[in-house]
């Protein structure tokens, strides 16, 4: 069985050779399987590159201008992968996840449990604090599903570790390329839920992943206003015609136009939000 692990990164050379590091040794005991890395490096200047290249000569590296940042990346390493070889599953993998020495072997025994294979799995990460950091949510919620010990059910999921079967990227196909950073995750377990694919979370924590929990600059009253505009439209911030893009096709035109709205009264008037309390929605 033959999985291909995909990477971005862009200036975290540690945690990048550190995340790499963790997975070899994540893979030792799974010897059914055998594992190809594809790992775009989005322009980075700290010396990724040559580091990457000298410790581990096998991973399949390809170079970018730092214009890809996260969804766009691991799409191109998708797609570079997809060309190269045959696989039974994809793996995204995020380099600030310090995985478990158990990581793999929980993803892969929680998925060989399911009945139904053609699924995905989001492996849940937790804080330091052990609190759930990112994994996957219900629509009718929206809060992070919390390990018990099983294997259960989501609606959509962060991208931090995530198996993806070939038969469900035969018909969901790569994350949409219209995504720059963030969103592509979500958007991808939403269309694959939309064509009857059921995606899961794994039954306890696959690693530490703490949240970005510092309110965005675009939303942030610390910033002026020209500063948080720019933020706001840049890749890293909400890139609002991106999100109205995203809300349309999964929850509606009103609502879409709604958010539009609100979204552009945070940057004006940033106050309000954190006067109701809503400053970290």
């Amino acid at each position: 069985m033959r999985a291909a692990i995909l990477l971005t990164c862009f200036n975290r050379k540690q945690q990048t050779l550190s995340c790499l590091k963790n997975a070899y040794s994540s893979f030792e005991i799974l010897n059914r399987y055998e594992f190809d890395f594809y790992l775009v490096d989005d322009g980075s200047t700290d010396g990724t590159f040559e580091a990457v290249s000298k410790h581990y000569p096998e991973v399949n590296i390809i170079r970018s201008n730092g214009n890809l940042y996260w969804n766009r990346g691991m799409r191109l390493a998708w797609e570079q992968a997809s060309l190269s070889k045959e696989y039974d599953f994809y793996i995204w993998l995020n380099d600030d996840l310090e995985l478990s020495k158990d990581s793999f072997s929980t993803l892969f025994s929680n998925y060989e449990s399911l009945s139904n294979k053609n699924s995905i799995l989001s492996g849940i990460c937790t804080s330091k604090d052990n609190t759930v950091s990112y994994g996957g949510y219900l629509l009718s919620d929206k809060k992070r599903i919390i390990a018990n010990g099983i294997v259960q059910e989501c609606d959509y999921f962060n991208g931090n570790l995530v198996l993806i079967p070939k038969a469900v990227y035969d018909k969901v196909g790569y994350l949409d390329n219209i995504y720059h950073h963030g969103k592509g995750d979500f958007d991808y377990g939403l269309r694959a839920k939309y064509k009857g694919i059921r995606s899961y979370v794994t039954s306890q924590s696959v690693g530490f992943c703490d949240r970005h929990s510092e309110l965005p600059i675009w939303c942030n009253k610390q910033f002026n206003l020209l500063e948080r505009i720019k933020s706001m439209y840049s890749p890293l911030g909400i890139e609002p015609l991106r999100t109205f893009v995203f809300e349309k096709r999964h929850f509606g035109f009103i609502i879409a136009s709604y958010h539009l709205f609100t979204i552009h009264m945070r940057v004006l008037f940033p106050s309000i939000w954190v006067y109701l309390r809503k400053d970290e929605i």
